[in-house]
């Protein structure tokens, strides 16, 4: 273990999405090689040894991979390194200093304890977008679909979303289009994908709009603290699309490959 740091936390707490929350000041001892969730661990372990209670903070794989540990730490999305939470060292961080940890602030995500958020929202945007209706048979020799390198480039830069929520946590108007445009774009580069294309972004963009997140104006904050770099580019291609599905009524006509 690497030399001893003492941190000054403030944590927000919230007994529940009825509640008001407030922030409550801690001290906790951690080391520079300590994940980001290590250092909270051992400030639960503090916390219940005192006999309080622990805060609550959503984790899962802590490998970067499944988008769920998303944390407002010192007012930046996942904080100060372009990463998910459980991959922040603390030695991004210095002896002394003090650190304010927040849940994800949108009103599309409530808050359900301390720092947990419902992030039902986005799971209701992704069904919104439906399934591919056509009949795809069994699964098709791997080459039989022919598709352009730079299309399955692109598709696999959009897929690496991994739904986290920073973008909308880090954007002003709390917009879920970073988001939105990466599940639309990771579909709509694939010959597979064009069958529902219009239809589907017709519909996840105005489960967006019903679900309360803000719309885009181009700020950026979105793109620059997500930790899978998606680019701002999904965004203008969704714009695109929403266009070409109201001018044809969701029409999916001359919609053949999956460049435009």
């Amino acid at each position: 273990m690497g030399m001893g740091m003492k941190l000054t936390l403030r944590v927000w707490r919230q007994k529940n999405r009825m509640s008001p929350g407030r922030f409550a000041t801690y001290n906790v001892d951690a080391s520079p090689d300590m994940s980001f969730l290590e250092m909270l661990d051992v400030l639960n372990e503090d916390l219940i040894m005192k006999g309080e209670d622990p805060v609550a903070f959503d984790h899962d794989c802590r490998e970067g991979i499944c988008g769920t540990c998303g944390l407002m730490i010192n007012g930046v999305a996942h904080g100060p390194e372009q990463t998910t939470t459980c991959q922040l060292h603390m030695r991004s961080f210095k002896d002394g200093d003090e650190i304010t940890i927040e849940p994800w602030r949108a009103k599309p995500f409530p808050v359900l304890k301390d720092l947990m958020v419902d992030r039902g929202s986005f799971d209701r945007v992704i069904q919104s977008g439906g399934y591919i209706s056509v009949s795809t048979g069994s699964a098709p020799e791997a080459n039989a679909t022919p598709v352009p390198k730079d299309f399955a480039d692109k598709s696999m830069d959009a897929a690496a979303c991994i739904g986290c929520g920073a973008c909308v946590a880090a954007c002003p108007n709390a917009s879920a289009m970073l988001f939105g445009g990466a599940k639309i774009a990771h579909l709509g580069f694939l010959p597979q994908g064009q069958a529902e294309r219009s239809q589907r972004v017709l519909k996840m963009v105005e489960k967006m709009d019903e679900e309360g997140f803000g719309s885009c104006t181009n700020i950026g904050e979105c793109s620059a603290v997500c930790p899978k770099e998606i680019s701002l580019d999904v965004i203008a291609r969704m714009n695109r699309d929403l266009i070409w599905a109201s001018l044809t009524k969701g029409g999916e006509k001359e919609r053949s490959s999956g460049g435009g």
